[in-house]
């Protein structure tokens, strides 16, 4: 093996040292992994990423793709463990690096985003013209066929993919919550194909796009701006990015990654957090609670229709067009027309113009809820009506 030793400056202006393989054409992928803390599962990470294989089962070239683990503030042996399997296995790619964060950045927006901009930047060393970055979690099992899926997604010619989160099994009081939100999201994913329908992304598809299964080409990092550097949340963010300047995002069935349902995670904000706040909503006897169905199609309607006069917009008669749409919208048509004028591309049109019309609402009605087993019947009654 040969290597080089490639110095990092992070966001808080010190460096860590990858070892690195010598950057090749060969190499597409970088695969980013966070690690914290993950001793029980890290070796199923690995095991199950350096396992990759075509859609026939053919095991994937070791040359194609690169691991990059970053372990950082841990209190257990994750390190050591991640240290102990690639020296088991000399020829998978697998590059780590340890480091100690500071109280204020030791939290998950630093750390992915020094993974990816390290991941960014060794692609584009390589010279590979459609670079990739994916990302997943230390505690994750990626499928046999992650990556060729992924490849597969974005060589259709789209930027990013958002791969589907799976849970294992764990009896528990946030079972239930779980598969109720995940029917909730389900539905409603299928209603936003019917109302605002996407060609890169149309049915079937699901509604996930988080750090444990996402990746984008390199190109559409930079584009977005790189992922933006939050206590948690980051990949949402980073998502907004992407379709704040209208990159192509798949959310594919076919990539699938499986995760563990703990409920103490390592992140503030994330699944384990949702999962413990079900849990501590049922043992309390709490309902489930979700927005009213209804205002969400709303809203993909009005964004379908404000698509359809966004790309009309160098046609004669956009006033005559803009009124109506302005006055459901809550804004005044001046203002949409400016903002029509102002907008490179129609993701940031939608997200200034949403935060409107929400704010609109809000001052004339209270946010409506309903329990979530309501909502579903709801959605499958609207649904069957089509």
């Amino acid at each position: 093996m040969i290597v080089v030793q490639e110095a990092l400056a992070d966001v808080s202006g010190h460096t860590f040292l990858f070892t690195e393989w010598l950057p090749t054409v060969a190499r597409r992928v970088s695969v980013v992994v966070p690690v914290r803390n993950e001793a029980d599962g890290i070796t199923r990470t690995l095991h199950s990423l350096r396992k990759q294989v075509s859609a026939t089962g053919h095991p994937l070239r070791p040359d194609t793709y690169e691991v990059l683990v970053l372990v950082n503030n841990c209190s257990d042996d994750s390190l050591a463990q991640v240290r102990t399997y690639q020296q088991q296995h000399s020829d998978f790619r697998l590059c780590v690096a340890n480091i100690t964060l500071p109280p204020q950045q030791a939290h998950i927006g630093t750390v992915r985003r020094l993974l990816m901009d390290e991941a960014c930047r060794r692609i584009q060393a390589g010279g590979h013209p459609q670079g990739v970055i994916a990302s997943t979690d230390g505690d994750t099992e990626v499928a046999p066929d992650w990556l060729w899926q992924i490849l597969r997604e974005l060589d259709a010619g789209n930027d990013a993919v958002g791969g589907r989160i799976l849970t294992y099994p764990q009896p528990g009081p946030a079972r239930l919550p779980h598969l109720r939100d995940t029917m909730y999201r389900h539905l409603l994913a299928e209603a936003e194909t019917t109302l605002d329908p996407c060609p890169n992304d149309a049915w079937p598809r699901h509604f996930q796009h988080f750090g444990a299964s996402l990746a984008l080409t390199c190109e559409a990092y930079v584009r977005a701006g790189r992922l933006p550097v939050v206590r948690y949340l980051e990949d949402d963010a980073l998502v907004r990015a992407l379709y704040r300047m209208d990159a192509r995002v798949r959310r594919s069935r076919a990539v699938r990654v499986y995760t563990s349902a703990r409920l103490q995670g390592r992140v503030e904000v994330g699944l384990s957090w949702q999962l413990q706040q079900w849990a501590n909503q049922q043992e309390a006897g709490g309902g489930q609670l979700v927005e009213e169905p209804s205002l969400t199609l709303t809203r993909y309607r009005l964004r379908h229709q404000l698509r359809l006069v966004w790309h009309q917009r160098h046609a004669p008669g956009l006033l005559l067009r803009l009124a109506p749409l302005a006055r459901e919208l809550g804004v005044a048509t001046a203002w949409l027309q400016a903002q029509m004028a102002e907008c490179r591309y129609f993701g940031q049109l939608w997200e200034r113009t949403e935060t409107e019309y929400r704010a609109a609402q809000q001052n004339a009605d209270p946010p409506i809820t309903v329990p979530v087993t309501e909502a579903i019947a709801w959605l499958r009654t609207w649904r069957n009506s089509r």
